[in-house]
Protein backbone atom coordinates (compact mmCIF):
# COMPACT_ATOMS: atom_id res chain seq x y z
CA UNK A 1 0.00 0.00 0.00
CA UNK A 2 1.08 3.57 -0.66
CA UNK A 3 1.80 6.05 2.14
CA UNK A 4 2.23 9.80 2.37
CA UNK A 5 4.99 11.56 4.33
CA UNK A 6 4.08 11.92 8.01
CA UNK A 7 6.49 14.78 8.74
CA UNK A 8 5.41 16.63 5.63
CA UNK A 9 1.74 16.23 6.55
CA UNK A 10 2.38 17.59 10.03
CA UNK A 11 4.40 20.50 8.64
CA UNK A 12 1.40 21.53 6.55
CA UNK A 13 -0.87 21.52 9.62
CA UNK A 14 1.62 23.60 11.61
CA UNK A 15 2.28 26.06 8.77
CA UNK A 16 -1.38 26.84 8.12
CA UNK A 17 -2.08 27.12 11.86
CA UNK A 18 -0.23 30.46 11.75
CA UNK A 19 -2.91 32.13 9.66
CA UNK A 20 -5.32 33.69 12.14
CA UNK A 21 -3.45 32.22 15.13
CA UNK A 22 -4.70 33.20 18.58
CA UNK A 23 -2.54 33.71 21.63
CA UNK A 24 -2.67 30.48 23.56
CA UNK A 25 -3.67 28.33 20.57
CA UNK A 26 -6.39 27.93 18.00
CA UNK A 27 -7.40 30.33 15.25
CA UNK A 28 -9.98 32.82 14.10
CA UNK A 29 -9.85 32.68 10.30
CA UNK A 30 -13.15 34.05 9.06
CA UNK A 31 -14.02 33.71 5.39
CA UNK A 32 -12.24 36.21 3.10
CA UNK A 33 -10.59 37.92 6.09
CA UNK A 34 -6.94 38.95 5.99
CA UNK A 35 -5.99 35.68 7.70
CA UNK A 36 -8.01 33.61 5.21
CA UNK A 37 -6.49 35.46 2.24
CA UNK A 38 -3.00 34.79 3.63
CA UNK A 39 -3.85 31.09 3.83
CA UNK A 40 -5.06 31.20 0.22
CA UNK A 41 -1.80 32.85 -0.86
CA UNK A 42 0.16 30.05 0.81
CA UNK A 43 -2.07 27.45 -0.86
CA UNK A 44 -1.35 29.13 -4.21
CA UNK A 45 2.40 29.17 -3.54
CA UNK A 46 2.51 25.50 -2.60
CA UNK A 47 0.33 24.19 -5.41
CA UNK A 48 2.14 26.15 -8.08
CA UNK A 49 5.50 24.94 -6.70
CA UNK A 50 4.21 21.40 -7.33
CA UNK A 51 3.38 22.25 -10.94
CA UNK A 52 -0.38 22.35 -10.35
CA UNK A 53 -2.55 24.84 -12.22
CA UNK A 54 -4.75 27.02 -10.00
CA UNK A 55 -8.17 28.37 -10.97
CA UNK A 56 -10.95 30.11 -9.08
CA UNK A 57 -14.64 30.34 -9.91
CA UNK A 58 -17.03 33.27 -9.65
CA UNK A 59 -17.62 32.77 -5.90
CA UNK A 60 -13.97 32.33 -4.99
CA UNK A 61 -13.73 28.54 -4.72
CA UNK A 62 -10.19 27.37 -5.55
CA UNK A 63 -9.21 24.42 -7.77
CA UNK A 64 -5.57 23.28 -8.01
CA UNK A 65 -5.19 20.58 -10.68
CA UNK A 66 -2.48 18.17 -11.80
CA UNK A 67 -2.99 16.35 -15.11
CA UNK A 68 -3.52 12.62 -15.51
CA UNK A 69 -2.28 10.37 -18.30
CA UNK A 70 -5.66 10.42 -20.08
CA UNK A 71 -8.17 13.06 -21.04
CA UNK A 72 -10.69 12.19 -18.34
CA UNK A 73 -12.77 14.10 -15.77
CA UNK A 74 -10.96 15.11 -12.60
CA UNK A 75 -11.11 13.47 -9.19
CA UNK A 76 -11.38 16.20 -6.56
CA UNK A 77 -10.28 16.26 -2.91
CA UNK A 78 -11.05 19.15 -0.62
CA UNK A 79 -12.80 21.02 2.13
CA UNK A 80 -12.58 24.59 3.50
CA UNK A 81 -9.99 26.86 5.14
CA UNK A 82 -12.23 29.28 7.05
CA UNK A 83 -12.97 28.77 10.74
CA UNK A 84 -15.46 29.75 13.40
CA UNK A 85 -14.43 32.41 15.91
CA UNK A 86 -11.93 30.92 18.36
CA UNK A 87 -11.81 27.69 16.37
CA UNK A 88 -9.19 25.01 15.95
CA UNK A 89 -6.41 24.04 13.57
CA UNK A 90 -8.05 20.97 12.01
CA UNK A 91 -11.71 21.55 11.14
CA UNK A 92 -11.97 22.02 7.38
CA UNK A 93 -8.32 22.83 6.74
CA UNK A 94 -7.37 19.19 7.38
CA UNK A 95 -9.33 18.11 4.29
CA UNK A 96 -7.51 20.66 2.14
CA UNK A 97 -4.07 19.78 3.50
CA UNK A 98 -4.61 16.01 3.34
CA UNK A 99 -5.56 16.51 -0.31
CA UNK A 100 -2.48 18.65 -0.83
CA UNK A 101 -0.24 16.01 0.79
CA UNK A 102 -1.76 13.29 -1.40
CA UNK A 103 -1.15 15.43 -4.49
CA UNK A 104 2.44 16.09 -3.39
CA UNK A 105 3.03 12.36 -2.85
CA UNK A 106 1.61 11.49 -6.27
CA UNK A 107 3.67 14.16 -8.02
CA UNK A 108 6.97 13.60 -6.21
CA UNK A 109 6.73 9.81 -6.27
CA UNK A 110 5.80 9.78 -9.95
CA UNK A 111 2.58 7.83 -9.37
CA UNK A 112 0.73 7.69 -12.67
CA UNK A 113 -3.02 8.23 -12.55
CA UNK A 114 -5.39 8.15 -15.48
CA UNK A 115 -7.53 10.99 -14.14
CA UNK A 116 -6.37 14.52 -13.33
CA UNK A 117 -6.53 15.28 -9.61
CA UNK A 118 -7.80 18.53 -8.08
CA UNK A 119 -7.38 19.89 -4.58
CA UNK A 120 -10.28 22.20 -3.79
CA UNK A 121 -11.00 24.98 -1.29
CA UNK A 122 -14.61 25.98 -0.65
CA UNK A 123 -15.37 29.61 0.19
CA UNK A 124 -17.30 30.38 3.40
CA UNK A 125 -18.21 26.93 4.64
CA UNK A 126 -18.59 27.88 8.29
CA UNK A 127 -20.90 30.85 7.81
CA UNK A 128 -19.25 32.46 10.85
CA UNK A 129 -18.77 35.77 9.02
CA UNK A 130 -21.42 35.49 6.31
CA UNK A 131 -24.48 33.32 6.95
CA UNK A 132 -25.49 30.65 6.02
CA UNK A 133 -22.97 27.85 6.45
CA UNK A 134 -21.89 25.95 3.32
CA UNK A 135 -22.74 29.04 1.31
CA UNK A 136 -20.66 28.41 -1.81
CA UNK A 137 -21.48 24.73 -2.20
CA UNK A 138 -25.10 25.77 -1.68
CA UNK A 139 -24.79 28.29 -4.53
CA UNK A 140 -23.20 25.69 -6.81
CA UNK A 141 -26.04 23.27 -6.02
CA UNK A 142 -28.69 26.00 -6.37
CA UNK A 143 -29.86 25.78 -2.76
CA UNK A 144 -29.96 29.58 -2.88
CA UNK A 145 -29.19 32.18 -5.52
CA UNK A 146 -25.81 33.78 -5.99
CA UNK A 147 -27.42 37.23 -6.00
CA UNK A 148 -29.04 36.76 -2.60
CA UNK A 149 -25.79 35.46 -1.10
CA UNK A 150 -23.69 38.31 -2.50
CA UNK A 151 -26.01 40.70 -0.64
CA UNK A 152 -25.51 39.01 2.76
CA UNK A 153 -23.94 41.38 5.29
CA UNK A 154 -21.28 40.10 7.67
CA UNK A 155 -22.28 39.32 11.24
CA UNK A 156 -21.58 42.37 13.39
CA UNK A 157 -20.36 44.49 10.49
CA UNK A 158 -21.27 46.33 7.30
CA UNK A 159 -19.35 44.49 4.55
CA UNK A 160 -21.35 42.25 2.22
CA UNK A 161 -20.15 38.88 0.97
CA UNK A 162 -20.06 40.33 -2.55
CA UNK A 163 -17.86 43.24 -1.46
CA UNK A 164 -15.46 40.97 0.43
CA UNK A 165 -15.30 38.59 -2.51
CA UNK A 166 -14.55 41.38 -4.98
CA UNK A 167 -11.84 42.81 -2.70
CA UNK A 168 -10.23 39.37 -2.25
CA UNK A 169 -8.92 39.21 -5.80
CA UNK A 170 -10.20 35.63 -6.14
CA UNK A 171 -13.22 36.20 -8.39
CA UNK A 172 -12.85 33.85 -11.37
CA UNK A 173 -15.15 32.56 -14.07
CA UNK A 174 -18.42 30.76 -13.43
CA UNK A 175 -17.38 28.09 -15.95
CA UNK A 176 -14.69 26.97 -13.45
CA UNK A 177 -17.29 25.81 -10.91
CA UNK A 178 -17.40 22.19 -9.82
CA UNK A 179 -19.63 20.35 -12.31
CA UNK A 180 -20.49 16.84 -13.50
CA UNK A 181 -18.76 17.22 -16.87
CA UNK A 182 -15.22 18.09 -15.77
CA UNK A 183 -15.28 16.10 -12.51
CA UNK A 184 -16.21 12.51 -11.69
CA UNK A 185 -15.71 12.02 -7.92
CA UNK A 186 -15.34 13.99 -4.69
CA UNK A 187 -13.41 13.02 -1.53
CA UNK A 188 -13.63 15.08 1.67
CA UNK A 189 -11.35 14.07 4.55
CA UNK A 190 -12.35 15.63 7.88
CA UNK A 191 -11.92 15.38 11.60
CA UNK A 192 -14.83 13.55 13.21
CA UNK A 193 -15.77 16.45 15.54
CA UNK A 194 -17.20 13.88 17.94
CA UNK A 195 -16.02 11.18 20.39
CA UNK A 196 -17.10 7.96 18.65
CA UNK A 197 -13.79 6.95 17.03
CA UNK A 198 -11.63 7.82 20.03
CA UNK A 199 -14.03 6.16 22.47
CA UNK A 200 -14.00 2.99 20.36
CA UNK A 201 -10.21 3.00 19.91
CA UNK A 202 -10.70 3.25 16.14
CA UNK A 203 -8.42 4.93 13.63
CA UNK A 204 -10.70 5.77 10.68
CA UNK A 205 -14.35 6.54 10.12
CA UNK A 206 -15.77 5.44 6.76
CA UNK A 207 -18.55 7.96 6.40
CA UNK A 208 -21.72 6.57 4.85
CA UNK A 209 -23.59 9.86 4.83
CA UNK A 210 -24.87 12.87 6.74
CA UNK A 211 -27.82 12.49 9.10
CA UNK A 212 -31.15 14.16 8.48
CA UNK A 213 -32.35 16.80 10.89
CA UNK A 214 -35.14 19.17 11.84
CA UNK A 215 -34.81 22.49 13.64
CA UNK A 216 -37.87 24.03 15.29
CA UNK A 217 -38.59 27.16 17.28
CA UNK A 218 -41.07 26.59 20.13
CA UNK A 219 -42.77 29.68 21.55
CA UNK A 220 -44.53 30.23 24.88
CA UNK A 221 -46.54 33.42 25.41
CA UNK A 222 -47.73 34.45 28.88
CA UNK A 223 -48.31 37.71 30.74
CA UNK A 224 -45.72 40.01 32.31
CA UNK A 225 -46.37 41.04 35.88
CA UNK A 226 -44.50 42.25 38.95
CA UNK A 227 -42.17 39.65 40.48
CA UNK A 228 -42.93 40.78 44.01
CA UNK A 229 -46.64 41.47 43.99
CA UNK A 230 -48.10 38.73 41.76
CA UNK A 231 -49.19 35.57 43.66
CA UNK A 232 -47.72 32.36 42.26
CA UNK A 233 -51.10 30.83 41.40
CA UNK A 234 -52.01 33.96 39.40
CA UNK A 235 -48.93 33.97 37.16
CA UNK A 236 -48.71 33.08 33.49
CA UNK A 237 -44.93 32.61 33.49
CA UNK A 238 -43.61 31.81 30.00
CA UNK A 239 -40.22 30.68 31.31
CA UNK A 240 -41.79 28.20 33.73
CA UNK A 241 -43.91 26.85 30.86
CA UNK A 242 -40.87 26.59 28.58
CA UNK A 243 -38.89 24.73 31.25
CA UNK A 244 -41.70 22.25 31.67
CA UNK A 245 -41.94 21.66 27.89
CA UNK A 246 -38.17 21.31 27.47
CA UNK A 247 -38.01 18.59 30.13
CA UNK A 248 -41.07 16.90 28.67
CA UNK A 249 -39.50 16.91 25.19
CA UNK A 250 -36.28 15.43 26.53
CA UNK A 251 -38.18 12.54 28.11
CA UNK A 252 -40.25 11.81 25.01
CA UNK A 253 -37.46 12.21 22.44
CA UNK A 254 -35.02 10.26 24.59
CA UNK A 255 -37.36 7.28 24.45
CA UNK A 256 -37.51 7.19 20.63
CA UNK A 257 -34.06 5.88 19.67
CA UNK A 258 -30.67 5.72 21.39
CA UNK A 259 -28.93 7.27 18.35
CA UNK A 260 -31.25 10.27 18.21
CA UNK A 261 -29.57 13.51 19.35
CA UNK A 262 -31.47 16.66 20.26
CA UNK A 263 -30.44 20.05 21.58
CA UNK A 264 -31.95 23.24 22.90
CA UNK A 265 -29.10 25.64 22.23
CA UNK A 266 -30.88 28.97 21.98
CA UNK A 267 -33.38 30.60 24.35
CA UNK A 268 -34.90 34.07 24.03
CA UNK A 269 -36.63 35.35 27.16
CA UNK A 270 -38.58 38.62 27.36
CA UNK A 271 -38.58 41.12 28.89
CA UNK A 272 -35.49 39.56 30.55
CA UNK A 273 -35.70 41.72 33.67
CA UNK A 274 -35.11 40.13 37.07
CA UNK A 275 -38.12 41.85 38.67
CA UNK A 276 -40.62 40.93 35.93
CA UNK A 277 -42.39 37.61 35.27
CA UNK A 278 -41.42 36.60 31.69
CA UNK A 279 -44.20 36.95 29.14
CA UNK A 280 -42.39 35.42 26.15
CA UNK A 281 -39.92 32.58 25.65
CA UNK A 282 -38.72 31.11 22.38
CA UNK A 283 -36.39 28.13 22.39
CA UNK A 284 -34.80 26.07 19.64
CA UNK A 285 -35.01 22.31 19.21
CA UNK A 286 -32.39 20.76 16.93
CA UNK A 287 -32.86 17.00 16.37
CA UNK A 288 -30.81 14.65 14.17
CA UNK A 289 -30.93 11.01 13.07
CA UNK A 290 -30.02 9.03 9.97
CA UNK A 291 -33.40 7.25 9.77
CA UNK A 292 -36.14 9.45 8.23
CA UNK A 293 -38.76 7.50 10.22
CA UNK A 294 -37.18 8.56 13.51
CA UNK A 295 -37.12 12.19 12.36
CA UNK A 296 -40.78 11.79 11.46
CA UNK A 297 -41.46 10.60 15.02
CA UNK A 298 -39.68 13.70 16.35
CA UNK A 299 -42.00 15.90 14.30
CA UNK A 300 -45.00 13.97 15.61
CA UNK A 301 -43.90 14.60 19.20
CA UNK A 302 -43.66 18.32 18.45
CA UNK A 303 -47.04 18.36 16.72
CA UNK A 304 -48.64 16.71 19.75
CA UNK A 305 -47.47 19.42 22.17
CA UNK A 306 -50.37 21.04 24.09
CA UNK A 307 -51.63 24.41 22.93
CA UNK A 308 -51.52 25.76 26.48
CA UNK A 309 -49.02 25.17 29.31
CA UNK A 310 -49.16 26.81 32.73
CA UNK A 311 -51.65 29.32 31.38
CA UNK A 312 -49.33 30.24 28.47
CA UNK A 313 -50.09 29.81 24.77
CA UNK A 314 -47.76 27.40 22.96
CA UNK A 315 -46.94 27.55 19.25
CA UNK A 316 -44.12 26.21 17.08
CA UNK A 317 -42.61 26.72 13.65
CA UNK A 318 -40.11 24.75 11.63
CA UNK A 319 -36.93 26.79 11.26
CA UNK A 320 -35.18 24.52 8.76
CA UNK A 321 -34.32 20.87 8.08
CA UNK A 322 -32.53 18.45 5.80
CA UNK A 323 -32.98 14.91 4.58
CA UNK A 324 -30.45 12.18 5.31
CA UNK A 325 -27.72 12.13 2.65
CA UNK A 326 -26.12 8.83 1.62
CA UNK A 327 -22.70 8.81 0.00
CA UNK A 328 -21.70 6.82 -3.08
CA UNK A 329 -21.43 3.05 -2.52
CA UNK A 330 -18.57 2.65 -4.99
CA UNK A 331 -16.43 5.30 -3.31
CA UNK A 332 -17.26 3.86 0.10
CA UNK A 333 -15.87 0.55 -1.14
CA UNK A 334 -12.70 2.34 -2.32
CA UNK A 335 -12.23 3.89 1.12
CA UNK A 336 -12.92 0.63 2.94
CA UNK A 337 -10.50 -1.26 0.68
CA UNK A 338 -7.81 1.33 1.45
CA UNK A 339 -8.46 1.08 5.20
CA UNK A 340 -8.29 -2.71 5.17
CA UNK A 341 -5.18 -2.74 3.00
CA UNK A 342 -3.40 -0.37 5.38
CA UNK A 343 -4.47 -2.47 8.36
CA UNK A 344 -6.28 0.34 10.15
CA UNK A 345 -9.19 -0.18 12.50
CA UNK A 346 -12.40 1.49 11.37
CA UNK A 347 -16.17 1.61 11.42
CA UNK A 348 -18.84 2.83 9.04
CA UNK A 349 -20.63 5.85 10.48
CA UNK A 350 -22.77 8.87 9.70
CA UNK A 351 -21.82 12.49 10.23
CA UNK A 352 -24.02 14.46 12.59
CA UNK A 353 -22.61 17.76 11.29
CA UNK A 354 -23.21 19.27 7.87
CA UNK A 355 -20.44 19.36 5.26
CA UNK A 356 -20.02 20.55 1.68
CA UNK A 357 -19.91 16.88 0.66
CA UNK A 358 -23.63 16.54 1.40
CA UNK A 359 -24.43 19.09 -1.32
CA UNK A 360 -21.78 17.78 -3.72
CA UNK A 361 -23.30 14.29 -3.44
CA UNK A 362 -26.25 15.56 -5.47
CA UNK A 363 -23.87 16.40 -8.32
CA UNK A 364 -21.08 13.80 -8.14
CA UNK A 365 -20.25 10.51 -6.44
CA UNK A 366 -18.97 11.71 -3.06
CA UNK A 367 -17.59 10.29 0.17
CA UNK A 368 -15.99 11.46 3.42
CA UNK A 369 -13.17 10.04 5.55
CA UNK A 370 -13.04 10.79 9.29
CA UNK A 371 -10.07 10.80 11.64
CA UNK A 372 -10.45 10.95 15.45
CA UNK A 373 -10.89 14.19 17.40
CA UNK A 374 -9.31 14.31 20.87
CA UNK A 375 -12.07 14.19 23.49
CA UNK A 376 -14.56 14.63 20.66
CA UNK A 377 -13.99 18.39 20.69
CA UNK A 378 -14.26 20.73 17.70
CA UNK A 379 -15.07 24.40 17.03
CA UNK A 380 -12.78 25.21 19.95
CA UNK A 381 -9.14 26.26 20.35
CA UNK A 382 -8.27 22.90 21.95
CA UNK A 383 -9.43 20.93 18.88
CA UNK A 384 -6.71 18.32 18.18
CA UNK A 385 -5.84 15.31 16.07
CA UNK A 386 -2.37 13.81 16.40
CA UNK A 387 0.26 13.73 13.61
CA UNK A 388 -0.23 9.96 13.47
CA UNK A 389 -3.98 10.40 12.98
CA UNK A 390 -3.71 13.07 10.30
CA UNK A 391 -1.15 10.91 8.48
CA UNK A 392 -3.35 7.82 8.57
CA UNK A 393 -6.23 9.78 7.09
CA UNK A 394 -4.01 11.03 4.26
CA UNK A 395 -2.86 7.47 3.59
CA UNK A 396 -6.46 6.27 3.32
CA UNK A 397 -7.27 9.16 0.98
CA UNK A 398 -4.26 8.36 -1.23
CA UNK A 399 -5.07 4.68 -1.63
CA UNK A 400 -8.80 5.26 -2.02
CA UNK A 401 -8.11 7.82 -4.74
CA UNK A 402 -5.78 5.41 -6.58
CA UNK A 403 -8.47 2.73 -6.37
CA UNK A 404 -11.12 5.13 -7.67
CA UNK A 405 -8.82 6.17 -10.51
CA UNK A 406 -8.63 2.54 -11.63
CA UNK A 407 -12.38 1.91 -11.30
CA UNK A 408 -13.93 5.07 -12.75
Amino acid sequence: MLTTDKDRMNEKIQAFSKFGALEGGGITRLSLSEAALSARAEFKRRTEALGMSLESDDIGNLYATYPGTEDLPRIVMGSHMDSVRSGGNYDGIYGVLAGLEVAETIIKEGIKLRHPITVMVWTNEEGARFEPAMMSSGIVMKKWTKESMLAVTETGGAVTFGEALEASGWVGDESNRLNDKDYCAYFEPHIEQGPVLEEGGLEIGVVEGVVGMVNYDIILEGVSSHAGTTPQHYRKDALRAAAKIILDLWDKLGALDKELVFTTGEIVCKPNIHTVVPNYVKFSLDSRHKDPQVIKQVVEVIEQLPSEVCGCRLSYEEHWGRKTVKFDAGLLDCVEKAVNGLGYTSRRMYSGAGHDAQYVSELLPAVMIFIPSKDGLSHTVVEYSSPEETWRGANVLLNALVEADARL
